[in-house]
């Protein structure tokens, strides 16, 4: 697993590759040669809808999997829509998809989809606050928001229970605020905390 900026995660097999939101903040390297892509929600910190339509235009081959809201923005894109309890397979991973809701930013600010992925024992929640009912051993756990303090971050991540934590959704912080929360939230909660810098890849 390679982390890129912000909350983009890339997962590397021996039948392909795998890229979970690549967003404005994650830079144009995650989808140099994916052969999946899967978007938690269509915020633009996840999603730069031009970057991938042009990716699929270029490579008919290329799996794309997101909620139903996706549509709106890929236009006339295909992409497989999934929705909380679907199990796909991509890049010779099975998925399996929990959630439905994005965090609430802000009680006037409409609420949209969101979906997490599961990949055999490793979590993404995207923008939300979903507990998978699977044992988690790695969480990407979200590290900074508008929708969220860094007290339902640790929260979360207690209930989650999972090994180990890779901070993800991190791009509003600069390095000193990066600091704080690190050694906060690797304080507070009781997993092996982990932060991965751009480009950095575990072996999972």
């Amino acid at each position: 697993m390679v982390k890129f900026p912000h909350s983009c995660i890339r997962f590397e097999t021996s039948e392909g590759r795998l890229v979970v939101d690549p967003g404005a903040f994650s830079g144009s390297a995650p989808l140099e040669d994916p052969d999946a892509v899967l978007i938690t929600h269509v915020h633009f910190d996840h999603l730069v809808p031009d970057a991938v339509r042009d990716l699929k235009s270029r490579r008919p081959d290329l799996q794309i999997y997101g909620p139903p809201s996706l549509a709106e923005f890929l236009k006339d894109t295909p992409f497989t829509e999934v929705r909380h309890g679907d199990v796909i397979r991509a890049a010779g991973l099975e998925v399996k998809v929990f959630g439905e809701k994005h965090a609430v930013i802000h009680p006037s600010i409409p609420v949209i989809e969101n979906v997490g992925y599961y990949f055999d024992g490793v979590f993404h929640p995207g923008d939300g606050f979903t507990v998978p009912d699977l044992p988690v051993h790695t969480l990407l756990a979200p590290t900074a928001a508008p929708w969220m303090k860094l007290s339902e971050g640790a929260d979360y991540i207690e209930r989650v229970a999972p090994q180990k934590v890779h901070p993800i959704h991190e791009a509003i912080l600069g390095d000193d605020g990066l600091a704080v929360f690190d050694r906060l939230l690797g304080s507070l909660t009781t997993p092996e905390y982990v932060r991965l810098g751009p480009g950095e890849g575990v072996d999972l």
